[in-house]
């Protein structure tokens, strides 16, 4: 998952270190994986939900490069769950842009 650097400020505003959650260089920085999991992931569920990620927010609506398009990942098994409007559309360009 891509991290903004508004992202990684939040979150270590609540005490995490951006060593142990982000992964990346320059100017590209992920989320982390622990056991092929998010840093973040808990038996509880995601133990910073109300402060994710952007994209984390915006997930499985992603943007398909090859396609050029918004589409649901295909790898979320809840995706047929979700109903995608406009202002999700707008919310992921402004998250691409701040990449």
């Amino acid at each position: 998952m891509p991290l903004t650097r508004e992202d990684v400020a939040r979150l270590s505003g609540l005490g995490f270190k951006a060593k142990d959650f982000v992964y990346g260089h320059g100017r590209m920085r992920v989320l982390r994986n622990v056991g092929g999991r998010c840093f973040f992931l808990c038996e509880g569920g995601c133990a910073v939900y109300e402060d994710r990620p952007e994209g984390c927010r915006l997930y499985p609506l992603v943007y398909d490069e090859a396609k050029s398009r918004f589409v649901l990942d295909s790898l979320c098994p809840h995706r047929d769950e979700f109903m995608v409007g406009e202002v999700d559309r707008v919310a992921l360009r402004s998250l691409i842009r701040k990449l």
